[in-house]
């Protein structure tokens, strides 16, 4: 990703290097304590049309099901708020295909596959009243999921898509502009950095976390360590096809009936925040919080705010 009122050519950048700014689960540069680490249970298997996902299934009580973003994972992304959630409910927290410890095949990606793979684990799971809380690229998964699911769109009668009762996005891409604009070329005339590099990691850093502290050398040292080592090039890539764009959601948004709850980082320079009131105002009923002090990314940057906002919301 790059900052909403950029050229573009950070976008290309960044996915050319395999850390796209959409990808914001940078867990080793927000660790989790050793505590926290160790309190999260092993990852259970789903085989869902023949790949291997891999999820978390903490507590009991009203079910939350949590869709990370792009690059990211289940812990990249809400490491720091499953174990608080599930001491009031049961939470489902998945690898998405082609990303964390999930499998990734070499396919071509689009929002529709993500939306085919979440129906098929809530199927698999029994789901049948959930908050669905989707972030940045999961927040547009979750989007277009939701407008399925309530028109009771489904490719066969067995494949129906469970239908959450409630919906959260969280600094959600899925816009067309804001979507058209990241995957503009680079405009004339502008120097990229081409591969992943420590000029690159400290750009995408700085866009993706609003506090300074994100910047130190050995964030940059563990960000591209991590970059390296996650091997979800090849899916990060493909959310550059152009293509990806009839799949924005800004002309579906009145389908969404169900209580919604937007929040968004107040200083998020990726997706910017007239998104997130895009949202709100497009969805019927939906309430929008801004998070004060966080970037892209506030259930890893501000994660007691971010709960705060979200519990109340919460069955």
């Amino acid at each position: 990703m790059h900052k909403a009122n950029g050229s573009g050519q950070p976008w290309q950048r960044l996915a050319a290097a395999a850390c796209s700014a959409l990808a914001i689960g940078i867990a080793l540069l927000a660790p989790l304590s050793a505590a926290a680490q160790a309190a999260l249970p092993e990852q259970k298997t789903a085989l869902l049309f023949g790949a291997n996902i891999r999820y978390y299934d903490l507590g009991s009580g009203p079910v939350i099901v949590l869709v990370h973003g792009l690059g990211s994972s289940a812990k990249g992304d809400w490491g720091k708020v499953m174990l608080p959630l599930a001491q009031t409910h049961r939470v489902l927290a998945l690898d998405q295909l082609g990303f964390g410890n999930s499998d990734k095949p070499q396919i071509d990606f689009g929002i529709q596959t993500w939306v085919d793979f979440l129906g098929e684990f809530l199927r698999q799971n029994q789901a049948s009243d959930f908050t669905l809380v989707g972030e940045s690229l999961g927040g547009w998964i979750s989007a277009q999921y939701t407008i399925q699911a309530l028109r009771g769109v489904a490719a066969g009668t067995s494949l129906a898509l469970p239908k959450p009762s409630r919906l959260v996005l969280s600094d959600s891409a899925g816009l067309n502009a804001t979507m058209k604009h990241l995957f503009a070329p680079p405009a004339a005339g502008k120097k990229s950095v081409v591969g992943a590099s420590l000029a690159g990691e400290k750009q995408l850093l700085a866009s993706v976390f609003h506090s300074p502290s994100y910047q130190t050398d050995q964030a940059l040292r563990d960000g591209l360590a991590w970059s390296l080592a996650k091997g979800d090039a090849w899916a990060i890539r493909a959310v550059r096809n152009p293509a990806l764009l009839s799949e924005t959601v800004d002309g579906e948004l009145s389908a969404i009936t169900i209580p919604t709850l937007v929040l968004w980082g107040e200083h998020d320079s990726l997706l910017p925040l007239k998104d997130g009131r895009y949202f709100a105002s497009h969805i019927r009923g939906a309430e929008l919080k801004v998070i004060a002090d966080s970037g892209h990314a506030p259930m890893i940057e501000t994660p007691d705010a971010f709960l705060a906002a979200l519990q109340p919301f919460l069955r």
